[in-house]
């Protein structure tokens, strides 16, 4: 069974999140061989004041900067 851990920071629409595991999972059936019901798909998300880029906390830049 593939599984796939998206790692992200919080703040995307359950719509976003269902359009990327389709499209995740559809990949992997293509490239993988297997059954979509055999892919697995989590997505981990982080607040924002947990998770930084080039030494800036996300929870401080401006939302354009994520």
């Amino acid at each position: 069974m593939p599984e796939i851990y998206v790692h992200a920071v919080e703040g995307r629409t359950l719509d976003q999140k269902r359009a990327l595991v389709r499209d995740i999972t559809a990949a992997v059936v293509k490239n993988f061989n297997v059954g979509a019901e055999s892919v697995m798909v989590q997505i981990v998300e982080s607040p924002k004041e947990n998770k930084a880029k080039g030494g800036v906390l996300f929870s401080d830049r401006p939302a354009s900067g994520v």
